[in-house]
C-alpha cells in the first residue's frame, strides 16, 4: 500500500535523490517497478542504521509505524524524521501525523491515509493511493509452468488462496471454510484452487488444499517467493485471503479479492476497496480486540464467520465493472 507514496516522492522535484530502504527478504515487491533502481536492502536493524549513516539523508520518512523504525533513524542522526505519532515514537520524530483520538483512544485510520499525509510533512504530493506492482513476463512464464506441471490446463482460469496470516491465530479461518469456499466457486464457475502462504506456513496451506473436494493446487512444497506471489494474485480470477499482505498485490493488479478479518478494525485498511470485499462478524462486543491469540478463548470473530457469507461477497465482488484496461 505504500507504493503509491514511494513513486511520488521519486517523482518530486524537492530532492536530489530518493534511496527506498527495504528489507531483503521483502525487496521482491518492488522490483520490476519504478522503485527498483532505488532500493537499498537491509537484512538487520544494525545494517540500517549503518545505510543511514553511509547515505547520509537529510530526511527519511518513516513508513512503518513501529518505535524501532523512528529509533534507527534517530541513532544514525537523520536530521529530518517525519512519520506518524505512534507506538510511542513522537519524541523520536521531528514532524509528526498525530493520529485522531476520541475520549483519549485514538481513532482507527487507514494505513495508506496516514502515510500519505507523513509523506506530505515533507511537501510530497501523493495523488491517488491506488497501489502499483509489476512483475516482469519471466516470471509470469515460470509460474504458468509450475501449474501446468501441478495439473492446470493451459490458460485455465483459478482462484488464487492464501489462508496464513503472520500476524497470529487470531486471524486464522478454520482451513474447511477456506476449502467450502473455494470448492463452491469451482463448482459454479470451473476454477480451481492454487493455495500459497509464506515460509512456515506450509502446514496450512496444506491443509486447506487437502480440505478441498475438488483437486485444489497446493504450492507447499513448490519454491515461493513474492515475485512468484504477485504473478499468482496477477493471473488470478480472484483472490480468497485472510487479513495479510497478499489482499495489496489484488489491488495493485485490480484483481477482485474477499478478505476474511477477525480481530482487527476494518477502518485501518479501508482503502483500495473497488474490488476489494472484507468478510466479518459485525457485532460482538470483544471485537476488534487487536490480539495475537483469542483472549477469551471462543474466537468467535473468526469461527461465527460462515462459508456462505464468504461466497457471497466473493459473487458480489466478482459482479462489480472492472476498471477500464483491467481483464474481465
Amino acid at each position: 500500500m505504500a507504493t503509491p507514496v514511494l513513486e511520488a516522492a521519486l517523482q518530486s522535484p524537492r530532492f536530489r535523490s530518493v534511496k527506498v530502504l527495504v528489507r531483503r527478504h521483502l525487496a521482491g515487491i518492488l522490483r520490476d517497478g519504478p522503485c527498483e533502481p532505488h532500493l537499498e536492502l537491509i537484512a538487520s536493524d544494525e545494517e540500517e542504521v549503518l545505510s543511514y549513516e553511509r547515505l547520509e539523508p537529510d530526511a527519511a520518512l518513516l513508513l512503518p509505524n513501529s518505535f524501532g523504525a523512528a529509533w534507527r533513524a534517530w541513532r544514525a542522526g537523520v536530521p529530518v524524521r517525519a512519520g506518524t505519532a505512534l507506538s510511542g515514537r513522537r519524541w523520536l520524530l521531528t514532524h509528526a501525523v498525530v493520529p485522531p483520538t476520541r475520549a483519549g483512544r485514538r481513532l482507527p485510520v487507514p494505513t495508506a491515509h496516514l502515510q500519505r499525509d507523513a509523506a506530505g510533512l515533507l511537501g510530497i504530493l501523493v495523488p491517488d493511493l491506488h497501489p502499483r506492482l509489476a512483475v516482469r513476463t519471466e516470471v509470469r512464464t515460470a509460474l504458468r509452468a509450475t501449474l501446468a506441471r501441478l495439473g492446470l490446463a493451459e490458460g485455465a482460469a483459478y482462484v488464487a488462496c492464501c489462508p496464513g496470516a503472520a500476524f497470529g491465530a487470531a486471524k486464522l479461518w478454520p482451513p474447511e471454510r477456506f476449502a467450502a469456499v473455494l470448492d463452491e466457486l469451482h463448482a459454479r464457475r470451473g476454477w480451481r484452487a492454487v493455495v500459497t502462504g509464506g515460509p512456515g506456513e506450509e502446514a496450512l496451506v496444506e491443509a486447506v488444499a487437502a480440505a478441498a473436494k475438488h483437486p485444489a493446487i497446493s504450492l507447499a512444497r513448490e519454491e515461493r517467493d513474492l515475485e512468484g506471489l504477485k504473478a499468482l494474485v496477477a493471473g488470478a480470477e480472484l483472490l480468497l485471503v485472510g487479513d495479510s499482505g497478499p489482499r495489496w498485490c489484488a489491488a495493485a493488479f485490480d484483481v477482485p479479492c474477499v478478505s476474511v478479518m477477525g480481530p482487527n478494525f476494518p477502518e485501518v485498511t479501508a482503502t483500495s476497496l473497488e474490488l476489494a470485499a472484507v468478510a466479518r462478524v459485525e457485532g460482538l462486543e470483544c471485537s476488534p480486540c487487536l490480539r495475537r491469540t483469542c483472549p477469551l478463548g471462543h474466537h468467535r470473530c473468526m469461527n461465527d464467520l460462515e462459508p456462505e457469507s464468504v461466497l457471497a461477497l466473493a459473487l458480489e465482488v466478482l459482479a462489480r465493472p472492472r476498471r477500464a484496461g483491467t481483464a474481465a
